[in-house]
């Protein structure tokens, strides 16, 4: 298995590392609720995962995430229609609360096999019984950013990239228990060389779910659910996880979140260059 086919992820000119197809490469804008642009991207691996609870040892044992991958009753031979989603029930203190998926390479994080000075994490990942060390980089404000969605909304991780990689950066990144449960590959649906999110399958009303991606081609079944950010490296002077914690102040006051986000992106289309 090629090392990078674990984590999904743009390359720095805003392409794919598409092992399906690496002479596509989407183009197609997306405007962000700061007014900035990001570009559609080909995903890659075809290695499928699974998402699994994790052993955390904080004592906000009411927000630790936990293993959504349950064996599905039946019955008459069927699937329980509440067993048909990817998301258990609502937890009682999370009643009322939008649903917030976020995703976790570029949006949140950068990964890198090649070495990297300044990482934040180095993930020991397996992988056909050689040991890779991945180097993360955390966005800026992204402590803040976690701290602030966790009290204020049900958040979801949901990655495009394998657990054996994405789970452990989200232990060493989700110090506060943020995701009440993390999706991963295996969670996708994948269509036309893509892995979607497909949000009418978490079980949640749509009307209350919002999806943060840097990849249009992840959310290209609900883009009107959809808040664009832009793919991030290693900029360090990038505030864009902190820009959007007012918008999402105003969001969770919303009955609905499309008024919202149709507003700003029409707003952002504006004012944004062609």
């Amino acid at each position: 298995m090629d090392s990078s086919s674990i984590i999904t992820q743009v390359t720095r000119d805003d392409g794919f590392l598409d092992t399906f197809s690496t002479s596509e490469k989407g183009t197609t804008a997306v405007v962000t609720p700061n007014g900035k642009k990001t570009r559609s991207r080909n995903l890659f691996g075809s290695i499928l995962c699974c998402f699994r609870n994790t052993n955390n040892n904080s004592n906000n044992n009411n927000y630790a995430p936990i293993n959504c991958q349950l064996q599905v009753p039946l019955e008459n031979g069927s699937p329980r229609t509440s067993d048909k989603y990817l998301l258990p029930p609502v937890r009682q203190q999370d009643i009322n609360k939008k649903c917030v998926v976020i995703d976790l390479d570029e949006t949140l994080v950068h990964s890198s096999f090649k070495p990297i000075n300044n990482a934040d994490f180095v993930v020991p990942v397996e992988i056909d019984g050689t040991v890779h060390q991945v180097y993360v980089l955390k966005r800026p404000h992204v402590d803040e950013f976690l701290q602030h969605m966790g009290k204020h909304f049900e958040c979801v991780l949901f990655t495009a990239s394998l657990a054996k990689y994405a789970d452990p950066v989200a232990d060493l990144l989700d110090k506060w228990n943020v995701f009440r449960c993390r999706l991963f590959r295996e969670s996708c649906v994948f269509h036309r060389g893509n892995y979607v999110k497909d949000l009418s399958r978490l079980g949640r009303d749509l009307n209350k779910v919002v999806i943060i991606d840097n990849s249009p081609a992840s959310y290209i079944f609900h883009p009107e659910n959809a808040v664009a950010v832009s793919s991030w490296f290693d900029e360090m002077n990038d505030t864009e996880l902190l820009d959007l914690i007012p918008f999402f102040e105003r969001l969770e006051q919303a009955d609905s979140v499309y008024n919202i986000l149709r507003t700003f992106a029409e707003s952002a289309s504006s004012t944004s260059p062609s």
